[in-house]
């Protein structure tokens, strides 16, 4: 079965910096392409970032510039490194097969994680 592992969260000040981790098995990895999403209190899902299996990024305007989402196909793993974080990026993140990402609106499925907390506080 899809197993989707998020890590890495945490409380960090206004222009500090985190990166999380999501681990993924069930599936054939190396070619999915491979999204982060986040939902922010009170609010839905919102799509961040994606990552083809060749390894073409792509970003929300919201964050371009300041993460960088990246893959190790070899440990079935993505990364979200969040640079010059700030408040509006606190959020739940999640690691989630792009293709559950139509338009760049994300559907919740059963087998998504429990998702990372990111607070960015001061």
């Amino acid at each position: 079965q899809v197993q989707l592992v998020e890590s890495g969260g945490g409380l960090v000040q206004p222009g500090g910096s985190l990166r999380l981790s999501c681990a993924a098995s069930g599936f054939t990895f190396r070619s999915s392409a491979m999204s982060w999403a986040r939902q922010a209190p009170g609010k839905g899902l919102e799509w961040v970032s994606g990552i083809y299996a060749d390894g073409t990024t792509f970003y929300a305007n919201s964050i371009k510039g300041r993460f960088t989402i990246s893959r190790d196909n070899a440990k079935n793993t993505v990364y979200l490194q969040m640079n010059s974080l700030k408040p509006e990026d606190t959020a739940v993140y999640y690691c989630v097969p792009w293709d559950d990402c139509s338009s760049y609106r994300c559907a919740q499925n059963d087998y998504w994680g429990q998702g990372t907390q990111v607070t960015v506080s001061s």
